[in-house]
């Protein structure tokens, strides 16, 4: 069952930390082994609705999200094929997901409702209404801006689910950041790239003292260590991206390191 993948796969990223553009899904069996337990999602029944409105939710305000500056870019074209590529999505399911994106896009479509119907489904489950901002911010970051109207939908929908406008600039700046230590040469810091970025990255400020610095580090690099997320159920086709995060945390730990002049 696609959703349940989606589910588990979510909740085992955030469980691992933020690994950036990471949307992979667990394997099915882990779901059923764990994840009801975990969340305290109560009967088979309702397990099932709540997948069920975490699919249909995400791609609607995917496509709400992608036409919030007045068009949908290629980028976000070719980032929603990558999501359907990576869930592994049947013909039919990606007709769903489609068609889903679509209504999404529509003028009159109402994302109040969307949300509203998905928290009514899901009831105060933190864990994924956080899950579904972070599939939403990797798709606004596809073309690596966020423009004002997609930045506004994000703090629109985040405010619906009674998200603060902080914890969603957080998780923008970190992932933000983190770009910059990712370009076609390998994972360093790329021109333009400041110490404030490198701090970003890590999910820091700059008046962090040295102790703070190695344990935000090794917190991080910890979330997305390649081992524990297979141990978590993530397919390994989907490990080349956490370790693409890590190595990316990496340079930025290593940019603040030598500004220091602090051992590793």
């Amino acid at each position: 069952m696609i959703y349940g993948k989606i589910i588990g796969g979510m909740i085992g990223l955030l469980v691992g930390g933020f690994v950036g553009l990471i949307i992979g899904v667990f394997i099915g069996h882990t779901f059923d082994k764990g994840l009801s337990h975990t969340l305290g999602f109560g009967s088979p029944e309702n397990i099932e609705r709540i997948k069920t409105s975490f699919f249909e939710t995400t791609f609607l305000l995917s496509g709400h999200l992608a036409k919030a500056d007045g068009r949908v870019s290629e980028a976000e074209v070719a980032h929603t094929e990558q999501m359907f590529n990576q869930m592994g999505l049947s013909a039919q399911q990606r007709e769903q997901a489609i068609e889903l994106f679509r209504q999404g896009t529509a003028a009159d479509f109402q994302v109040e409702s969307a949300v509203s119907a998905f928290l009514q489904t899901c009831g105060p489950q933190r864990k994924l209404q956080q899950t579904l901002l972070l599939f939403l911010i990797s798709l606004a970051l596809a073309d690596h801006t966020i423009e004002p109207a997609e930045h506004a939908a994000l703090v629109h929908i985040a405010t619906l689910m009674g998200m603060g406008t902080t914890q969603l600039e957080q998780l923008l700046r970190m992932a933000q950041a983190q770009e910059h230590f990712h370009g076609q040469g390998g994972y360093a810091a790329q021109p333009g790239t400041s110490l404030e970025d490198a701090y970003a990255a890590l999910g820091l400020e700059s008046n962090a003292n040295d102790k703070e610095l190695k344990r935000a580090y090794r917190k991080r690099m910890s979330e997305n260590h390649p081992d524990k997320l297979i141990a978590q159920g993530v397919p390994e086709d989907m490990v080349k991206l956490a370790t693409e995060r890590s190595q990316e945390i990496q340079a930025a730990y290593e940019m603040i390191r030598k500004h220091r002049g602090i051992g590793k």
